[in-house]
């Protein structure tokens, strides 16, 4: 470490927090710090763990790294306050159980490989969507792999997720138990498998109601990346249900960005939240709570997913040939402020009072 931080001109604190990953350095000289500790044979280092000639095989794997793997797509960031919490939780594991970690951020597997020493690291715990083709590359070289809140039917592994088809489920239906009747999904189901269960929850509880799914295919399709292009799309869709007269009392939403883009476009359409038009997020990032009104959503433990993928990956360091499992972390309801009991509920008893 002290090598490294003589190499690049900056602290070993500066080190210790590029290569696990944490804020405060600029990504000029994490990526600087990255290059010379890879030059410098760093995934080789003992990290100050002193061992005999015979050497405790758990103690040996104690002085090892695993890589953290965040590419750099689909708004995966360490800034983010989804992604950024499960590394958190991944990074903090790891420290407590004595070994060292590395953040990548890399989503090509030609570049992955240049800062990668698969002799040196004891495996890869990849935090959201990763490319076929750098999952394929990582199997090859013989590293064990968790994944996080994504899965390959191409390259089978251990994977961490919310509960996300138990708790959208549950969510629909206390909207139902509310009294909402004519209900949208928001959200591609193809964009992931999270998103994908999600829809199937939703599906799930107005199935067991026997209530018709009756949205156009659009809602549950691509609104683009952004919140500018999510407010564009939800938009356009929103002023033609409002042409139609078939605007829906209540809207549950594939995750918390989504949402609070429909927030804005409703108010823009000046439809009241929650008085008119009910929304749920999913996932309680930091905005859910500090938006207006505060988002009714699914809270997930981000930094507990990333710490029972160390279990995981650990597990299977020690039993290579177990059988492979999918573990869920469950989520928790919070409801806010935006929802309510529909308003032509309350008419329809105003009038039999």
């Amino acid at each position: 470490m002290q090598q490294i931080a003589e190499r690049a001109g900056v602290s070993k604190y500066a080190v210790s927090k590029a290569l696990s990953g944490q804020s405060g350095v600029s990504e000029e000289t994490r990526e600087r710090i990255v290059k010379i500790a890879t030059q410098l044979g760093y995934f080789l280092q003992d990290n100050g763990v002193t061992k005999s000639k015979v050497g405790d095989a758990k103690e040996k794997r104690r002085a090892q790294t695993v890589v953290v793997l965040l590419p750099n797509v689909r708004m995966q960031t360490r800034a983010s306050s989804f992604w950024g919490r499960i590394v958190d939780g991944v990074t903090a594991a790891l420290a407590d159980k004595g070994f060292g970690s590395i953040l990548v951020t890399e989503h090509s597997p030609e570049h992955f490989l240049q800062v990668l020493n698969p002799s040196a690291v004891l495996g890869v715990i990849g935090v959201g969507y990763v490319a076929t083709s750098l999952l394929f590359e990582i199997r090859n070289l013989g590293l064990p792999f968790i994944l996080i809140d994504h899965e390959d039917e191409s390259v089978p592994s251990d994977t961490v997720f919310a509960n996300n088809f138990d708790a959208t489920k549950q969510l629909t239906r206390f909207l139902l138990g509310q009294g909402h009747r004519h209900l949208h999904f928001i959200g591609d189901p193809s964009f992931s498998e999270s998103f994908r269960q999600r829809w199937l929850g939703f599906r799930t509880a107005l199935e067991e109601q026997g209530i018709a799914l009756s949205q156009p295919d659009e809602w549950a399709g691509s609104l683009g990346v952004t919140r500018d292009e999510h407010i564009a799309c939800l938009t356009r869709m929103a002023n033609q249900l409002l042409r139609e007269g078939d605007m829906p009392t209540a809207f549950v939403c594939a995750n918390d960005a989504l949402a609070i883009s429909v927030m804005a476009t409703l108010q823009q359409l000046r439809l009241a939240v929650p008085s008119q038009v009910s929304v749920t997020g999913f996932d309680d990032i930091d905005d859910a709570s500090e938006t207006r009104p505060a988002l009714t959503t699914v809270y997930v433990d981000k930094k507990q997913m990333g710490a029972r993928a160390v279990d995981l990956l650990l597990r299977r360091i020690e039993h290579p040939d177990a059988p492979r499992e999918k573990l869920h972390v469950c989520g928790e309801i919070v409801l806010r402020d935006s929802t309510a009991a529909p308003v032509r509920r309350l008419e329809q008893a105003d009038c039999e009072a």
